[in-house]
C-alpha cells in the first residue's frame, strides 16, 4: 500500500507544527509498513495538510482521478485569531475558506476531540476523525547528556533554574505572559525558541519583545536536535498558549520528561489532567505560583505519567490508529492490491489493527 503525502508549500510551513505533522505522517506510516511517497500516483490516497490554493487544486485533481483525499484539519478559526496583524478581522473569512478546503476531503483528520467538535460545528459534512499528530519517542526522550549539551551551549550551571517555551512570536502563544513571568522571576533564566518576522505581528508583541528583561533569551529558530536538548536540560516547559488544536511541542516536552505547565484550555480535556501529566493555571498569578512551586520542588514531578502519555502517541501507536481510519474508509480494500502478491499477510492486514 502506498500513500502520497502532498508536500507542496512545505517551505512555507516547515518551521510550524503543520510541517512537523507532515514529517510525522511519513514516520508513522513507515512504522506500520506503508510506503509514503511524494510522487503523483493514480491509485494511492493522498494526504493534504495545508489550505493554500495549490492544495485545493491538488484535491480537485485527485478527486477527478478517483483518488481518496484525506484532509488534515490543523487549523481552526479559533487558533487563527490572535496570531498575525489583521487575523481577528479576517478570522470569519478564514473559517469559510478552511471549511471549503476540508470539505474537499473524503475524510478529515484533526488532532483532538476538541478540534473535531469545532470542525463539525462549522458544518463539515464529511467524516471527521480525531487522531493525534503523534510524537517520535525514539528521538524525543529523556537524556542527561542532551541536557548537559543545552546548558553548556548557553553557559548555564547545574544550579541555574531554567524555564523554556516554544512558538511563534504571536499573542495566542502566550508570549506576553511569558515575558511577564520572566520579569517577576529575575533569578530564573528564561528561553523562548522560535520566531516570527516582527513586521507580521502587532505592536503589542513587538513591545513585549523590546521590553523583555535581561534574564529572558529569545533563541530564535533552532534545529530539532537543539530543541530536544533544551527540553532535556530545562527545569520547566511553560506553554501558555491560549488556543491550540493539539500542541506538538507539548508532546515533545512530555516525551523528554521535563515538567510541563500549560494554560487550562479546552483542547487538553480528556488527555491531560492537572496534577497528573502536567500542571495547569489560567491567569498570570497562577502561572507565577505554579512556576515557583515547580522550581522549588514543592510540587512533585509527573515524569512517569507524562512519559506514558507520550508513548501512547508514539509513531507506531499513531500509525496503527491511522490504519484503522483507512480501514473504516475502505482505503485498504481499494488500494490493497498495490501491496503486491508477494507481500506478507501481516503487512496487508495492518489496517485491521
Amino acid at each position: 500500500m502506498r500513500v502520497q503525502i502532498y508536500s507542496g508549500s512545505m517551505r512555507l510551513v516547515a518551521k510550524s507544527g503543520v510541517g512537523q505533522a507532515m514529517l510525522h505522517q511519513k514516520k508513522m506510516l513507515g512504522c506500520v509498513g506503508i510506503e509514503a511517497t511524494d510522487s503523483w500516483d493514480n491509485q494511492a490516497p493522498i494526504h493534504l495538510n495545508t489550505v493554500f490554493p495549490d492544495a485545493v487544486l491538488t484535491a480537485l485533481a485527485a478527486k477527478i482521478r478517483g483518488r481518496k483525499v484525506i484532509y488534515y484539519g490543523h487549523s481552526t478559526e479559533e487558533d487563527f485569531k490572535g496570531s498575525f496583524i489583521g487575523s481577528n478581522l479576517l478570522a470569519p473569512l478564514f473559517k469559510r475558506w478552511i471549511t471549503f478546503c476540508y470539505g474537499l476531503g473524503d475524510a478529515v483528520i484533526t488532532p483532538t476531540e476538541y478540534s473535531r467538535r469545532l470542525l463539525i460545528g462549522y458544518g463539515i459534512k464529511k467524516p471527521v476523525y480525531s487522531l493525534t499528530n503523534g510524537i517520535d519517542t525514539s528521538f524525543f526522550a529523556p537524556s542527561e547528556e542532551a541536557g548537559r549539551r543545552f546548558r553548556s551551549r548557553y553557559g548555564l550551571s547545574d544550579r541555574d533554574k531554567v524555564v523554556i517555551s516554544v512558538g511563534h512570536f504571536i499573542q495566542r502563544k502566550g508570549l506576553p505572559e511569558f515575558v511577564e513571568l520572566a520579569r517577576k522571576m529575575p533569578e530564573v533564566r528564561f528561553f523562548w525558541f522560535g520566531e516570527t518576522p516582527l513586521s507580521m505581528v502587532p505592536e503589542t508583541i513587538r513591545e513585549a519583545i523590546r521590553s523583555a528583561p535581561v534574564n529572558l533569551t529569545f533563541a530564535g529558530f533552532v534545529s530539532q536536535g537543539e530543541l530536544r536538548d533544551a527540553y532535556c536540560g530545562a527545569d520547566l516547559f511553560a506553554f501558555l498558549s491560549q488556543e491550540e488544536t493539539e500542541g506538538i511541542v507539548v508532546l515533545e516536552a512530555l516525551a523528554c520528561g521535563v515538567p510541563v505547565l500549560v494554560r487550562d484550555i479546552p483542547v487538553y480535556s480528556g488527555w491531560l489532567r492537572d496534577g497528573e501529566q502536567v500542571y495547569m493555571a489560567d491567569d498570570q498569578d497562577g502561572f507565577y505560583r505554579r512556576t515557583a512551586d515547580i522550581l522549588s520542588g514543592k510540587l512533585p514531578p509527573l515524569t512517569e505519567a507524562a512519559l506514558r502519555t507520550a508513548e501512547s502517541r508514539s509513531m507506531a501507536a499513531t500509525g496503527r490508529k491511522l490504519c484503522g481510519i483507512y480501514h473504516q474508509l475502505g482505503i485498504d480494500e481499494e488500494v490493497g492490491q498495490t501491496v503486491g502478491a508477494g507481500s506478507s499477510p501481516e503487512r496487508k492486514s495492518c489496517c485491521l489493527l
